[in-house]
Parts: structure tokens; sequence; C-alpha cells
């Protein structure tokens, strides 16, 4: 059987540069590769006509973090909420919980302080400047 192994983690979103800036100067995520797909094998493969989108990848550890924009991506779509049928997140595991809290610059949307649930994580979610839900969290 063919062993299954995470690659990257996907977040489409309208203003690259603007999600790039806070990926790595909000979450301290380096840079490892930026470039663009398009052409009938992608359009193909995305299954969205004449696709053609910009992509970076950014280092989360064992994972990268893919951001991407199609050129046909329109605004970010409403605010998702946790608690909704296909709703996804990106979880990024740091040493403390708490002094990365209190690192984060004044204007980062939070859901809440870190709380420590009943499993003994303690996590926090963020959002990125598109409402894309961000957990941040330590075991």
């Amino acid at each position: 059987m063919t062993e299954v192994t995470a690659h990257h983690v996907g977040v489409t979103v309208a203003d690259l540069d603007r999600a790039v800036t806070f990926y790595k100067d909000t979450l301290g995520l380096p840079e490892l590769a930026r470039f663009t797909v398009g052409g009938d094998a992608f359009s193909t493969g995305v299954g969205i006509e004449n696709a053609e989108a910009s992509f970076v990848h950014l280092d989360a550890g064992e994972t990268r973090i893919e951001l991407v924009s199609y050129e046909s991506t329109g605004q970010p779509r409403e605010e998702p909420r946790l608690d909704r049928a296909g709703a996804t997140h990106v979880a990024l595991t740091v040493d403390d919980v708490e002094a990365y809290y209190d690192s984060l610059p004044d204007d980062v949307e939070t859901l809440s302080e870190p709380q420590t649930t009943e499993s003994g994580t303690t996590i926090f979610f963020v959002r990125d400047p598109e409402a894309n839900l961000i957990e941040v969290l330590s075991t």
C-alpha cells in the first residue's frame, strides 16, 4: 500500500501579497517558493476553465502552507465559523502559546485569549487578513 503523508495545506486568498505579508511577518513562516501555474493540464486538474493562479509556499515545519490566488478569485467569502460544515483551519504548534499570543501585533484579530481545553491543549485562534482561521496551540 502507498504511504500517504501531508505535503501542504492550501488557502485561497483574494490578495496574495497581503496574505503573504501576514503569514511571513505576523506568524513568522519563511517563504519557500513563489510561482504561477496555468495551461490546459492545470485547468483540467483543478476543474476551472482557463485557470491561472499564483502560489506562495511557506515553511510550517513538516507541512507547507500554500497561499494561492486564482485570476478569477473574487472577494473573500462570508466570515468562516468553526461550527459550519466544510469549515477549515490551519493549525500551528508553538512552544509557548501565551508568549506567542502576547507577541502578536494589536491589530491581529483573535477569537479569544489562550484557553486550556479539557484535553490539556492550550489554544487560541487568529484570523488572517481575509478572515481565514488559524489555530495556534501547544500540547
